[in-house]
């Protein structure tokens, strides 16, 4: 029998090793450090994320993303693209790991899932053709409203529908909603109140006739057992306010700086959205690199 050398002790030792590391890695396997972060984003629904000319994508949802995953340490993004009626079915199922796409913070979707802090205020605002006028709520009744499928402005309109008198078409595209509003098809589209602002910008026949407050801010969604991870990415974006790169952000799209006390100008304590099922008040130091 072969007498065991130093060579052939160091290497059993070596192979401990590597069997000894296998559960590290294994516990991490969801969101790979040397791969890029891969996100869900609803492409088409401009300003968040929309696709240039050549093919390529950009908006805002997407470079705060691309901003988060650099503070992760991670090699960029990985773009999902989901019509946003599916999209909490895919992030359940693990087809990503998080969702970048402009989110309602809501009790119900809390309930469902966890949020990173705020990184937005929004509300719910009425695009029109040019010339069209809405003085109140009151003024849409008889007509068509668009909507993009499965949305927060899918739910207002669903449950005020009967009160107001309007109709609803749905639609798994954004773009597609507005269209039908530039060709007569319905009256107004209702979206995110910084979505319809933008596209009025670059729609020379649209106009924001009405806005609707409703108090509520968008956050990036994960699953209920990614605390850790969510923890991560809440911190990184705590980095990016305190740097300033979200008000650059904000500032390249939407043309001004988040207001001072706003949820995109403001550090929360703790991680998560404050006053929602799974905030966590812990204190924490903040690290950014």
């Amino acid at each position: 029998m072969k007498k065991p050398t130093l060579r052939m002790f160091r290497a059993a030792l070596c192979s401990l090793a590597l069997v000894a590391a296998v559960p590290a890695v294994a516990q991490d396997a969801d969101h790979p450090q040397n791969e890029k972060l891969k996100i869900a984003l609803d492409v088409g629904f401009a300003p968040f994320a929309f696709k240039k000319p050549s093919g390529e994508i950009n908006g805002f949802a997407y470079d705060l993303a691309e901003a988060v995953a650099k503070k992760l340490g991670r090699p960029g993004v990985e773009v999902i693209d989901v019509n946003y009626s599916a999209i909490f079915a895919g992030l359940f199922s693990k087809r990503y790991e998080m969702i970048a796409a402009p989110t309602n913070i809501t009790e119900e979707r809390a309930s469902q899932m966890l949020f990173a802090e705020p990184y937005m205020p929004t509300g719910i605002g009425f695009l029109v053709e040019k010339g069209n006028k809405i003085s109140s709520l009151e003024d849409l009744k008889g007509k068509a409203v668009t909507v993009n499928n499965g949305s927060v402005s899918d739910k207002w309109a669903t449950d005020n529908e009967a009160k107001y008198g309007f109709t609803i078409q749905r639609y798994n595209k954004n773009a597609d909603a507005v269209q039908a509003v530039m060709i007569g098809r319905a009256f107004a589209n209702l979206s995110e109140t910084p979505v319809s602002r933008y596209i009025a910008t670059q729609t020379p026949h649209a106009e924001v006739a009405f806005v609707l407050s409703t108090g509520r801010n968008l956050g990036f969604a994960f699953r209920k057992d990614d605390v850790e991870f969510r923890n991560k990415v809440d911190m990184a974006i705590e980095c990016l306010k305190q740097d300033g790169t979200l008000a650059s952000i904000h500032e390249k799209w939407f043309g001004v700086k988040p207001d001072e006390g706003s949820s995109a100008a403001t550090i929360f304590p703790g991680y998560g959205a404050p006053g929602f099922e799974g905030y966590d008040p812990t204190e924490h130091k903040l690290v950014c690199n």
